[in-house]
């Protein structure tokens, strides 16, 4: 093979035929604004497909996390509980806040917040006289996260629960669709992900009042008035009426999407399936994953080669892949936070490697990306 081929992406954008049709209709109409029918169309589409009340489209994932953390009053020196095992787009609007971020491990079923160790940070702010003001866990890759045993907990400590399901649009559980499982739910549309709007987010919530006040919040908090007054901080973090329309057209597709998704980890099982040491993210009962991204673990003593060797055989071939998640207790910046567990989420981010999961991989893109792994194999 050679390097000069077309690069294979881990998770590109993918285009249907309808997209177009509503972009071409708001230039058109002359809706180019973040404000217009398609943008109110797409948040329709969002709560008709999860069963959430109420929708408001932003400009990312994270400033819907970060419109969510000020509806629920998060000031200075608070506590926020947050998965460290996550991107930093989940960490960083706790820091907007001046809060304090104190993090939680990972358990080893589902990649996602562990439930034991959420509780044992609970009760050790609590005994230091400080209530944590909410807790962010994650639905990681699109597999959903163990929510009843996190809600149950939240519940017990009466603490609000946020849902980054930024990932997992598509995902299930119980036949559920996720968003529906904390006080707020967040979605992104960042290009990489499942549906993109080109970049894009949404907070979701059965709570209308809440739903109204990010509204505000996300168009410079404008005050009831003819002239442009402000009683409070706003933020420009609105999705534009021309993206909402992209959004529109990819929601058309998205359960095309999630099954092309999941035929890309069938893929995957049946390249390694002879091969020792190789374990996947696998679904626990009552869920159903959007596989946003397929992700491995691999075992260098069983499978004889490493997670790095083998995404440096793909780059080496044009085909990007990428390691898990650096959970975020390691990251420079938030070293000296709080973080509560064991090495879980250290041992996946050493071990595990995302594959390239698009629901745009042609048959030659998966042959030389089977050819690739195959040979690394057998070396």
């Amino acid at each position: 093979m050679s390097t000069t081929t077309n690069k294979i992406w881990l998770s590109s954008p993918h285009m249907g035929e309808g997209e177009f049709a509503f972009v071409k209709e708001a230039f058109e109409t002359n809706w180019v604004a973040p404000v217009g029918p398609h943008l109110n169309g797409f948040e329709n589409d969002l709560q008709a497909y999860t069963g959430v009340s109420h929708a408001a489209a932003l400009s990312s994932g994270t400033a819907a996390l970060h419109l969510a953390l000020i509806i629920l009053g998060i000031e200075r020196d608070d506590v926020v509980l947050c998965q460290s095992f996550t991107f930093c787009g989940s960490a960083n609007p706790i820091v907007y806040q001046g809060a304090t971020p104190v993090f939680i491990d990972s358990e080893s079923d589902t990649w996602n917040m562990d439930p034991e160790a959420l509780e044992e940070a609970i009760k050790n702010s609590l005994a230091k006289g400080k209530k944590p003001k909410a807790i962010i866990y994650v639905h990681l890759y699109g597999m959903p996260a163990k929510v009843n045993e996190i809600q149950a907990i939240a519940n017990e400590y009466e603490i609000p629960l946020i849902e980054d399901a930024a990932e997992a649009l598509g995902s299930r559980i119980n036949g559920v669709p996720c968003g529906n499982f904390g006080m707020m739910s967040v979605f992104s549309f960042n290009g990489n992900k499942i549906i993109t709007t080109s970049g894009g987010g949404a907070l979701l919530s059965q709570d209308q009042a809440y739903i109204k006040k990010a509204r505000f919040l996300a168009t410079q908090a404008r005050d009831a008035a003819p002239h442009y007054q402000h009683s409070q901080i706003g933020f420009n973090y609105r999705l534009s009426n021309v993206c909402a329309g992209i959004g529109r057209g990819q929601m058309q597709v998205l359960e095309q999407r999630v099954q092309q998704r999941r035929a890309n980890l069938t893929f995957y099982k049946e390249i390694f399936a002879n091969v020792p040491g190789i374990t996947f993210q696998e679904e626990s009962a009552g869920s159903y994953s959007n596989y946003w991204l397929t992700a491995i673990l691999i075992d260098l003593a069983q499978a004889g080669f490493s997670a790095e060797s083998l995404r440096l055989a793909l780059e080496k071939e044009n085909i990007e892949s990428r390691p898990l998640w650096k959970p975020m207790h390691l990251q420079p910046i938030y070293a000296e936070y709080p973080y509560y567990g064991a090495n879980t989420s250290e041992y996946l981010f050493s071990n595990g490697l995302c594959l390239p999961s698009g629901s745009n991989l042609s048959t030659s893109d998966k042959n030389r990306i089977k050819e690739t792994i195959l040979l690394h194999i057998s070396r």
